[in-house]
């Protein structure tokens, strides 16, 4: 008999014994292997976060970049830097016709007290006119009733009634002369009212400027550690272009799968446990803030074919803040591990299952 045949009938049958040993694992690990763990339900995950872009607001050219793949960052800390000269250059324009327009508007005032002025005079006039008119209407009256007597000349009478036609013709211009001051006035208040707006625009352009050379510095809109960067110094980017990616430690939790008789039995808001393998020794408590409402394939990582035929629910078990604060320079995303729940709330956690966290 041929060696090699038996060398490699002996190694199929090392092969199968291991993939039936680590499919025992598996399920040891998922269903537990002990009374201890009965009402409780496992699953393998890895720790995720919440994934942040940080990415430009306008279009422009990367100056500056002050984060490194791998660094913890803090909310508010300055990551990037982007090329502000030609903004600086529309702000010195805009501020510019901002103090033009603040000119136009104090000429425009003063036009407005001149014309005032001219109304005053032209309403006065008008005053001086009326009583003018009123004297030469009460002469020629007068004189009128003395040349019927015969005491006067019709000559004169005729004088006194031409000369009340000029007082009036001489009180209808200064009528106009008013009108035309009020009409004056009106168009120097509107100039006024344009200059104020032309002021308030100008005032927005500044305002819109700066906040785009503000917007130029990027910064971390929360605590968390960069992931990825995409673009470097130099590069001219998009209105929206990602600059750097970055995971929010304070939003940290773990994707697992339960088949469906067990998912039915969990509730939002349940306490979890979460087991790194990178330190099991520690027990991580948690909290079910997601359950899948429709069932799903169990993910291709699960190593054999009767698990993948298997539908499944999404669960997610989320790590809370404080205690994320409290450790957050020790986070790391990533991770594989197994969550654990309990399938019946009024049992006790099972003391390997006791929360233990490092001090």
């Amino acid at each position: 008999m041929s060696i090699a045949p038996l060398v490699q009938r002996l190694l199929r049958i090392a092969i199968f014994l291991m993939v039936l040993a680590a499919v025992g694992y598996v399920l040891w690990q998922r269903f537990g292997a002990s009374d201890a763990d009965a009402g409780i339900a496992s699953g393998n995950g890895r720790i995720e976060a919440v994934e942040i872009d940080v990415a430009t607001k306008s279009a422009g050219r990367l100056l500056e970049l002050l984060a490194k793949e791998g660094e913890f960052v803090t909310t508010g800390q300055v990551l990037a830097r982007m090329d502000t000269e030609s903004l600086r250059a529309q702000l010195q324009q805009a501020e510019a016709q901002a103090r033009q327009a603040e000119a136009t508007l104090e000429t425009a005032r003063s036009q407005v007290a001149q014309r005032d002025s001219e109304r005053a005079a032209a309403q006065a006039l008008v005053k001086q006119r009326q009583a003018e008119l009123d004297a030469e209407q009460t002469r020629a009256q007068r004189i009128t009733a003395l040349a019927q007597r015969g005491d006067v000349s019709r000559q004169s009478a005729d004088d006194a009634r031409t000369a009340v036609e000029t007082r009036s013709g001489a009180l209808a211009t200064a009528r106009a002369q008013l009108a035309a001051a009020e009409a004056a006035i009106v168009s120097a208040r509107s100039q006024v009212a344009a200059a104020a707006s032309a002021i308030e625009a100008a005032r927005a352009t500044v305002a819109r400027v700066q906040t785009e050379i503000d917007d130029s510095e990027l910064k971390a809109p929360r605590d968390g550690r960069v992931q990825v960067v995409v673009a470097r110094p130099g590069e001219v980017l998009g209105a929206g272009g990602r600059v750097l990616n970055l995971v929010d430690l304070t939003d940290v939790y773990m994707t697992f799968y339960l088949p469906t008789g067990v998912a039915g039995r969990i509730a939002l808001g349940a306490e979890a446990r979460v087991v790194l393998d990178a330190a099991p020794e520690y027990v991580v408590p948690a909290r079910i803030s997601y359950v899948a409402d429709v069932a799903q394939f169990t993910p291709k990582t699960v190593e054999t074919a009767a698990e993948r035929e298997k539908l499944m629910f999404r669960v997610r078990a989320q790590i809370p803040q404080d205690l994320l604060r409290r450790y957050i320079h020790e986070v790391k995303t990533g991770l594989p591990g197994v969550a654990y729940v309990r399938t019946d709330p009024s049992l006790s956690w099972p003391e390997h299952l006791q929360v233990k966290l490092p001090q």
